[in-house]
């Protein structure tokens, strides 16, 4: 499975990519408001990449890891999944540190969206997003999300961005 942008891939995560992987996982920056709120071991991030395969394999649709066309460089994660437990289908998004700021968050996030609801038919996708965390919210925005509600994740409080298809 591919989806491609502009600038990048959305692909299935390979071993290959557990350095770059345990990298963003490790950044305590980037992870203040995604899952636990604090970094991972390469341990635990090897096996979130492997919890995330296995989405793909159990519900034909997840995270995938997001590659730079120009340099092979995986810059983070972005998809659709629905864990068991989840208030809905879900675009994700997290990317390195080193890839913040370039657009590629919205592009991804777009192209996600867009599969859920051609390949998915999907008839709403949510984005789970901590209330603090201003640059996803702008992501959720850019990509025709609105402001739904809120809920609580892993005794977190998010809130729940949603897009029904043919709304921006």
């Amino acid at each position: 499975m591919l989806l491609e942008t502009p600038r990048l891939r959305l692909r299935l995560f390979r071993d290959d990519d557990l350095d770059a992987y345990a990298d963003m996982c490790a950044d305590a920056e980037v992870m203040r408001y995604i899952g636990e709120r604090k970094p991972m071991t390469r341990s635990e991030a090897w096996r979130h990449m492997a919890m995330m395969l296995g989405h793909h394999h159990l519900r034909g649709y997840g995270l995938w890891a997001v590659e730079e066309k120009t340099t092979g460089e995986v810059a983070g994660r972005v998809g659709i999944w629905r864990p068991e437990g989840w208030p809905g289908l879900e675009a994700a998004w997290t990317l390195r540190r080193s890839h913040w700021g370039k657009g590629y968050a919205t592009e991804a996030a777009a192209a996600a969206i867009a599969y859920a609801f051609s390949e998915l038919k999907a008839a709403h996708v949510i984005s789970l997003i901590d209330p603090q965390n201003a640059a996803s919210i702008c992501v959720a925005e850019r990509v025709g999300e609105r402001l739904e509600g809120a809920t609580q994740i892993s005794g977190n409080t998010v809130q729940v961005y949603g897009i029904r298809p043919g709304l921006k």
